[in-house]
C-alpha cells in the first residue's frame, strides 16, 4: 500500500496521466490519419478529448490507473489507436512513423515539463526537492502540496517522470509495444515477418509487456539519473 497516498496526489497524477496518455495516443491517430489511414479518424481518437480513448479502452484508463496508484503510487494503464492492417502492410514507412509518433509525443510533453521546471526555479517560484516521481520541486518553504504552486510542482514532477517513462518503455523493441512496430515498419522483410507471427498469437503479447516490464528498470533507471543531473545541475547519488 502506498503510504503517501492523498486524494490530492491521485487527482494531480490522474490528470497528468489521462492526458499524457491521450496525445499518447492522438499522436499515433493523426500521423495514420495524415499517411492515409483513417481508422482511428473514423473512431473519434484523432482528438485531445480523453472520452473517445476512454471508450476505447475504459479498463487502461480508468480502473487500472485509480486501482494501482493508492497500491504503488504510480499509476499503471494502457490505451490504443486502431489502424488497418492493410494501409500498414502496404506503408511500412508510414506505419513505422505512425508507431513512433506516440512515444515523440511523450518526450515532446517531457521536454515541456523540464523547461518549465528550470524557468519556475529560475524565478524562484519553485525549488528543487529530493527527486522522487511525484516530487523533483516543490513550492518554497513547503512540503506537500498544500497550495497551488505546491501542485502545480507535483504536477511538472510527474509530468517529466511520466513521460519519460512512457517514452522509453513503448520503444522497446517488443510486441504489443511501439517499438515493435517501428521496426516492423521499417524492415518489413525481415522483422515483420517475425512481429506477425508474435502478434498473431495473444500468448507472445502478453510475453512480451513481462519481458519488457523485467528489463525496463536497467533502462529507466540510467536515463531518469541523466535527466536529473541535467535539470539539478549536478550528479546526484539516489
Amino acid at each position: 500500500m502506498n503510504s503517501n497516498f492523498s486524494l490530492a496526489s491521485l487527482v494531480v497524477w490522474y490528470v497528468v496521466f489521462l492526458f499524457s496518455t491521450t496525445f499518447h495516443e492522438f499522436s499515433h491517430a493523426i500521423v495514420a490519419y495524415w499517411g492515409g489511414d483513417k481508422t482511428a479518424h473514423e473512431g473519434g481518437q484523432v482528438s485531445l478529448d480523453p472520452m473517445p480513448h476512454i471508450r476505447r479502452s475504459p479498463f487502461g484508463l480508468v480502473l487500472a490507473p485509480l486501482v494501482t496508484f493508492p497500491l504503488f503510487g504510480w499509476m499503471i494503464g494502457w490505451a490504443s489507436a486502431p489502424y488497418d492492417p492493410r494501409w500498414a502492410a502496404a506503408h511500412p514507412k508510414r506505419y513505422a512513423l505512425m508507431s513512433l509518433a506516440g512515444p515523440a509525443a511523450n518526450l515532446v510533453l517531457a521536454l515541456v515539463a523540464f523547461t518549465a521546471i528550470k524557468v519556475l526555479v529560475g524565478t524562484g517560484a519553485l525549488e528543487y526537492a529530493r527527486p522522487t516521481l511525484s516530487n523533483l520541486v516543490q513550492a518554497p518553504g513547503e512540503e506537500g502540496y498544500r497550495s497551488a504552486m505546491g501542485a502545480l510542482a507535483m504536477g511538472l514532477s510527474v509530468m517529466l517522470n511520466l513521460n519519460i517513462i512512457l517514452c522509453l518503455f513503448n520503444l522497446l523493441p517488443l510486441p504489443p509495444l511501439d517499438g515493435a512496430s517501428v521496426l516492423e515498419g521499417l524492415w518489413p522483410r525481415q522483422a515483420g515477418t517475425f512481429f506477425a507471427r508474435m502478434r498473431a498469437t495473444p500468448a507472445f503479447g502478453f510475453l512480451g509487456v513481462v519481458i519488457a516490464w523485467q528489463v525496463f528498470p536497467y533502462v529507466v533507471g540510467p536515463a531518469l539519473y541523466l535527466v536529473y543531473t541535467a535539470l539539478y545541475g549536478r550528479a546526484l547519488f539516489l
